[in-house]
């Protein structure tokens, strides 16, 4: 067996080594129990409220100075998983500084951005963040970039005006980027790894054939990617694990190709660079993917961990679906296809097979090419979970539907297409009165359940109105831009005065 191997990772201009950890001991707990770097916060320990957000930088040849960073919630990130990275918290900023405040807390301080000060930290770093990115790339973000970027930090008392003002204040002062070259030399130090890390329990492959065999041996092993679950499993239910399995080191997992008229999105891309590239091939995703999760969290998050977690309210399996996508599926040498619409089969169960993980979702490019709209219903526009979302897709032949796919989250125990819906609308007029016995019958495709996030029949109601809004959207004749379907413009433009 092979002998455990140090964490190692580079904090506070140095290279620390933490010989023995338990596998799901949290970085925040070690940056406060044990660095002594209290400026990160605990709040809500479940990645809802920010105050513990820092900024991880790990190699990456393709980003300026060979250094990509991205802010991640503490509390939800598995001290081994920052082997061979970096790690950036509020106590670094003085330092970057030569001991003064930072532009960006400075600006805080002029723009009132702070009161009690317990979210401070948190504000502090995801604006750090957005610093950082605006002088590799020389721009400026805009105010409602600043407010899509702070959209996993809570602020109870201060108000979102003020930091607001602080986001655009930081960049009037002479900047302060940060060196990443001895970042890099540093990181660069650190050998990969042979055996686990950290504790005999936490296994990190660096290949795929490693993790096949890997799980061909452990088949019952906790497959682990961003942890944005798991660790919720962990801070709030208090959950053994076992074995956990990491799949940050597989760099064949994180890729996004297009081949032979497919895109193929790894299981270990981020959710953040999945729904980029989707977004950026069919625009009408954008706003689902801002409004999936916040920024941290879709920078650890993977699309394939939210497809395969199986939950019937995750936002990116609906749109999926309305995409015919499909997943390839690895136990051992073998890999094997299945439809997205086949691999669910109850609530939170799935059809894989002990020691089987998912590899890659696929779309067809073709389908891209139908009139696509996703729509998320939940009582917080930003960063909350869906009572309903929505994913649609129709191909038309004239004024004829040629193909469809209506999929829906939160309507049953899993994520699953509106078979009948679907059906009253198949080579049908594309008419509002073909639109109506479709909408009479969701009410026999789903029979949605009352729970804290809305009742059964606001989910039939929603579910039903949305599908009159894709058609507004997709009408052969004078169809309406999403600006005239949706309500936050229609408020935006009521309370300008």
């Amino acid at each position: 067996m092979r002998s455990v191997q140090p964490v190692r990772f580079y904090h506070r201009g140095e290279i620390v080594d933490v010989a023995e950890v338990a596998p799901t001991r949290t970085l925040l707990d070690w940056l406060r129990e044990d660095a002594h770097a209290c400026g990160t916060k605990e709040g809500c320990n479940e990645g809802d409220c920010g105050a513990c957000t820092v900024v991880i930088g790990r190699l990456d040849a393709g980003a300026p100075g060979g250094l990509r960073l991205e802010s991640a919630n503490a509390c939800m990130r598995f001290v081994p998983t920052l082997h061979g990275q970096a790690l950036f918290t509020v106590e670094d900023l003085k330092t970057l500084n030569g001991g003064a405040l930072h532009p960006v807390q400075q600006a805080m301080v002029e723009c009132h951005g702070s009161q009690c000060g317990f979210c401070t930290p948190g504000f502090v770093m995801s604006l750090w963040w957005v610093y950082q990115q605006s002088l590799q790339t020389g721009t400026r973000p805009t105010r409602q970039q600043l407010a899509d970027a702070l959209a996993g930090n809570l602020c109870r008392c201060t108000g979102y005006r003020p930091i607001l003002d602080a986001g655009e204040r930081m960049f009037e002062a002479p900047a302060v980027p940060l060196d990443a070259a001895p970042v890099v030399e540093a990181l660069r130090r650190i050998e990969p790894t042979e055996g686990p890390l950290g504790s005999a329990h936490f296994h990190a492959p660096r290949s795929l054939d490693e993790l096949a065999g890997l799980m061909q041996r452990l088949p019952h092993a906790r497959l682990l990617a961003g942890a944005t679950d798991i660790a919720v499993w962990v801070n709030k239910q208090f959950r053994e694990l076992g074995d956990l399995v990491y799949l940050g080191n597989v760099s064949e997992l994180r890729r996004i190709d297009e081949i032979d008229g497919e895109l193929r999105i790894g299981a270990g891309a981020s959710l953040e660079a999945a729904w980029a590239v989707l977004a950026q091939r069919v625009p009408p995703l954008t706003e689902m993917w801002l409004r999936f999760a916040s920024p941290p969290i879709r920078h650890a998050g993977t699309m394939g961990g939210n497809v395969a977690n199986g939950s019937p309210i995750g936002d990116s399996a609906p749109v999926l679906l309305a995409l015919d996508a499909s997943l390839d599926l690895r136990r051992g040498e073998r890999t094997r296809r299945m439809p997205l619409e086949a691999f669910y089969v109850d609530y939170m169960t799935n059809r894989l097979e002990p020691g089987e993980f998912v590899q890659a979702i696929v779309v067809p490019l073709s389908a891209m090419q139908r009139e696509l709209r996703a729509y998320k219903i939940s009582k917080r526009f930003d960063s909350d979970i869906s009572a309903v979302c929505a994913g649609f897709a129709v191909a038309l032949e004239g004024d004829r539907v040629a193909a469809v796919r209506l999929a829906f989250g939160g309507m049953a125990a899993i994520v699953k297409r509106a078979a009948r819906a679907e059906a009253a609308l198949l080579g049908q007029p594309w008419t509002q009165q073909t639109v109506a016995a479709a909408q009479t019958a969701l009410a026999q495709d789903f029979t949605p359940l009352t729970d804290m996030r809305a009742s059964a029949g606001y989910r039939l109601q929603v579910a039903q109105n949305l599908l009159q809004r894709f058609w507004l959207e997709t009408r052969v004749a004078d169809p309406l831009p999403a600006d005239a379907t949706g309500v936050w413009t229609a408020m935006t433009a009521a309370s300008t005065p």
